[in-house]
């Protein structure tokens, strides 16, 4: 049986960047092109040209993409006609071969925010549309505010949107603007659009995510007729953001009741590099990454109870939806005061280390991370710990180096601007073999910035480590986390590192103490081990 097929159209440019806190360089915005590009989306909304500078730029050195690139305005201004209107003008001027113009649905929006008649609002959108049809360019209309439209006056919101299909437009996306509509409003609305003369396959749904209902609204709308569905990467956009492209791709390409019936430009190949795609965009905007995220999250297909991990090594399907390598993501069994001996087990296979059911340590390694827990350790998140816990229970934990002592030092001080600057300064002394190393390490950037004591410490426990530097030599931390926890008895400081090399590699490790120092030097020691051993390095 044939499938229908849907498009997508992204909107991570412009409607993503009204995100607070987020805003994207020109640069940026052409390496996130090429990841949408590269994933497979129909449409890449690059912007609004004129309204800012960066946005102009992009669109002046654009990537070439296989994707539709598509430039937004708004539809004229009253008292001018769309060949005069310089704001559309720039718009037009862009070159995209398809134009994006966003218009007034609701009546109260038409009146009380434009200050003009509904007769005339209807004129501006199929006269500014008509414009970019005889241009030459494919014209879309976004109908701002629709459903609440509808709900208030469906009369007029249907006259505005037959306006600009009737003035040429290949598709009209109905936008949940407030994002306060419901699955079951969005599909009835949806159907009354169709129903109306204007066919599914030239309309299309753009949701917001106040009520959390962005990706149940547009598959709502899906199910209506509508056959583009737009979106952003990771969900960003104003407010509570937009649809969120990286559960909504997924869902139809994996879940029968839509794979069956409906076929995208994203492969099963670009399917697969979702997890990093989601993961790059969070790293160029210097965010950590939503760990419960639906498909992508590194808890996603994460099993803490020990009957779920019992089932989960029977038959994954047990507690997975789908298969996590799908979505280029992966299964994890954490270790917690909640596992039994099952996560235990899987977790050490997944380490590598082969351990045998009756093997006497098992028990102790399970009561030893309770313990640890109970002392507010957090076995969780930091895995490259666990294993080295594990591995000294069994006996299989190689000693690289002693650290004989180590000492952080703050300073406060002028500097040569007559300005009062921080200095930090780290000492360690390690043994290898028989020999001792002294390391000492300021915590300055290239632009003479204080960047703590426990990057000075990170620094010096890492600047010669003799026979082993090599294998640390492409190591970074990247994430550290401080969190001030219970203990039992009194609260402690818990201290999650995140680390990474050039071999892709990613791992996290904690430590704990009343003192941060303390605690970030135990995890920094922790991390460098787990890299030695898992680079092979002989103890």
């Amino acid at each position: 049986m044939s499938r229908e097929r849907l498009s997508l159209y992204d909107t991570t440019l412009r409607d993503g960047q009204q995100t607070q806190g987020v805003q994207f360089s020109t640069a940026e915005k052409q390496q996130i092109a090429e990841m949408l590009d590269a994933l497979g989306v129909d449409y890449i909304e690059g912007g609004w040209p004129g309204a800012n500078p960066t946005d102009s730029e992009f669109f002046s050195a654009a990537p070439k993409t296989k994707a539709i690139l598509t430039a937004f305005g708004m539809t004229k201004r009253s008292g001018r006609s769309a060949e005069n209107d310089d704001v559309l003008a720039a718009v037009m001027n862009a070159g995209t071969s398809a134009v994006c113009l966003v218009g007034k649905t609701h009546d109260f929006h038409v009146t009380a925010a434009l200050g003009i008649d509904l007769a005339e609002n209807t004129a501006n959108i199929a006269q500014s549309i008509a414009h970019i049809v005889a241009q030459g360019r494919e014209a879309l209309f976004d109908a701002e505010h629709f459903f609440d439209g509808y709900k208030a006056n469906p009369d007029y919101a249907l006259e505005t949107v037959k306006a600009a299909y009737d003035a040429g437009a290949r598709w009209v996306v109905l936008c949940d603007t407030n994002g306060g509509a419901l699955p079951s409003e969005i599909y009835e609305i949806t159907r009354a659009v169709i129903d109306a003369g204007i066919p599914g396959d030239r309309l299309g749904i753009h949701t917001h995510n106040d009520t959390e209902n962005a990706v149940a609204n547009s598959l709502a709308a899906i199910d209506a007729g509508a056959r583009q569905v737009q979106g952003t990467l990771n969900g960003l956009g104003e407010r509570c953001g937009n649809a969120n492209l990286t559960a909504l791709i997924p869902t139809l390409l994996l879940k029968p009741s839509y794979a069956d019936r409906f076929e995208t430009g994203v492969s099963p190949e670009a399917l697969v590099e979702l997890t990093r795609t989601s993961r790059m965009l969070d790293e160029i905007l210097n965010r950590v990454p939503l760990k419960q995220a639906a498909y992508v999250g590194a808890s996603a297909f994460a099993h803490k109870a020990g009957l779920h991990a019992s089932a989960i090594l029977k038959d994954p399907t047990t507690y997975e939806h789908i298969d996590p390598a799908s979505v280029g993501n992966r299964r994890i069994i954490p270790m917690s005061n909640q596992a039994g001996l099952s996560n235990l087990r899987k977790r050490l296979t997944d380490a590598g280390l082969e351990v045998a059911a009756d093997n006497p340590a098992l028990p102790r390694i399970l009561e030893q991370i309770k313990e640890r827990e109970g002392q507010g350790y957090s076995y969780d998140t930091a895995q490259a710990s666990f294993e080295l816990v594990a591995r000294d229970a069994l006996g299989m934990l190689p000693q690289f180096f002693e650290v004989k002592r180590y000492k952080v030092t703050v300073e406060r001080r002028k500097n040569k601007y007559n300005k009062m600057v921080s200095l930090s300064e780290a000492v360690v002394v390690v043994k290898i073999g028989g020999s001792k190393m002294l390391s000492v390490s300021e915590s300055l950037d290239e632009s003479g910035n204080d960047r703590g004591p426990v990057n000075a410490l990170s620094t010096a426990l890492a600047k010669d480590l003799g026979p082993y530097q090599n294998y640390i030599e492409d190591m970074r931390l990247v994430d550290f986390k401080v969190r001030i926890t219970d203990g039992g008895t009194e609260a402690v400081t818990r201290v999650i590192i995140d680390s990474e090399d050039s071999k892709g590699q990613r791992w996290s490790t904690v430590g704990v103490s009343p003192n941060i120092v303390d605690a970030s030097f135990e995890a920094l020691l922790d991390a460098i081990n787990w890299k030695l051993i898992r680079d092979g390095a002989k103890g």
